[in-house]
């Protein structure tokens, strides 16, 4: 079997078992589903779910691995000169995910995963990791200084809180002007920042 090939069936087998777990949680709770049902359900072993998602809750994160992967590219490969805080901008006005396309269709699978992620302990406490692990390695790619610990804790926090408002909007039934809501108040926060960190460009690698 080709490289290409194999790497096919991996992410489709990845998309299945992750789908299924949408769905399933979405039927009973997160918290009322197991990874031995899920397995069955996709008809794959639960090794095999553990083998795609290492804990139970990256079942829902696990798109975030490309966030990641996406944010630091933006700062990464900026152009010589440009500041940190103006990269990090174009990263975070674009919308993505489900704000990219808020049809009636995904307004309903937003609500339903942003009431799971909200009722369950331990969905918010893997997000705390999962964001943590942002800033490390956004700190680590901006130096590993000081300073850059307080820029990558200041532009993650902006992301967090920007998660935090759209959480609040769904669940207060936010229809087709939630994306621009969302833009609104990264401007702000933007702004904000920039009267403190807009001409910080990091350690040169």
């Amino acid at each position: 079997m080709s490289t290409g090939l194999r790497e096919r069936k991996k992410q489709q087998t990845r998309e299945l078992i992750a789908e299924t777990a949408r769905r399933l949680f979405g039927e009973c709770g997160f918290e009322a589903v197991t990874v031995a049902e899920i397995a069955r359900a996709a008809d794959v072993s639960a090794q095999t779910v553990f083998n795609y998602f290492p804990t139970k809750e990256d079942l829902v994160y696990w798109r975030l691995e490309s966030f990641e992967e996406e944010l630091l590219g933006t700062i990464r490969d900026r152009a010589p000169g440009e500041p940190v805080l103006a990269a990090f901008g174009r990263f975070v006005r674009a919308p993505r995910g489900m704000l990219a396309s808020y049809d009636p269709e995904t307004r309903e699978r937003l609500a339903a995963l942003t009431r799971m992620i909200v009722s369950s302990p331990s969905l918010l406490a893997r997000e705390q990791q999962i964001f943590e692990g942002y800033t490390r390695d956004l700190a680590e790619l901006l130096g590993g200084d000081i300073q850059a610990r307080v820029a990558a804790g200041a532009m993650i926090a902006v992301h967090r809180a920007l998660v935090d408002f759209a959480r609040e909007r769904v669940l207060a039934g936010a229809r087709d002007e939630l994306a621009a809501e969302v833009g609104e108040q990264a401007e702000a926060a933007l702004s904000l920042l920039a009267r403190g960190l807009g001409d910080y460009e990091g350690i040169p690698s």
